[in-house]
């Protein structure tokens, strides 16, 4: 119990931190676009694609069903489980910028999803794996700027993300 109250109570001062940052408005306005990019929809358009181009053959295809398949009811899970409170409840006299899409905070879905999209694709347009990356970095910084997830839970959100999709690439690829 002393571990996670330790680990809380860096996360608030992390938190804290980053939203007490010099240009913290500029910043919000961006991390709105930024994660709105990591809504879903785009997800949805890329399976469309890739099914409308080569039906189920596709491997990348393949890997994101699976992955999303495995993804989303851990992330239920987990969310479900812990029952973190978003920083707009667990904090005295803070409101988050934007309404989040559910009550509990760990871990983030927005950046889950995104890691384990740029690993997909990444795994298969190496090219884009940088990019991809940088993107889905900057989806969990904007969760945080946005003030609706504390730094671990953007943390945790992209170890669940990676770790489904090099799963995913494992089912299909390997």
């Amino acid at each position: 119990m002393k571990l996670l109250y330790a680990i809380h109570k860096y996360d608030v001062f992390l938190f804290m931190f980053l939203l007490n940052t010099r240009n913290h408005q500029i910043l919000v306005q961006i991390s709105r676009y930024i994660s709105k990019t990591a809504d879903g929809p785009i997800y949805v358009l890329i399976a469309g694609l890739l099914y409308w181009r080569e039906n189920l053959e596709n491997p990348l295809l393949q890997a994101m069903l699976w992955a999303f398949l495995i993804e989303r009811p851990i992330y239920f899970v987990l969310k479900n489980g812990f029952k973190r409170n978003r920083p707009q409840i667990a904090l005295q006299n803070f409101r988050s910028f934007i309404t989040p899409s559910d009550k509990f905070s760990f871990p983030s879905g927005h950046t889950s999803a995104a890691f384990m999209m740029a690993t997909l694709i990444g795994y298969f347009f190496p090219l884009l794996f940088i990019p991809l990356y940088s993107w889905a970095v900057l989806v969990g910084c904007s969760r945080v700027m946005l003030g609706v997830h504390f730094p671990t839970d953007t943390l945790v959100g992209a170890l669940l993300g990676v770790s489904t999709a090099i799963f995913s690439l494992q089912q299909v690829v390997l």
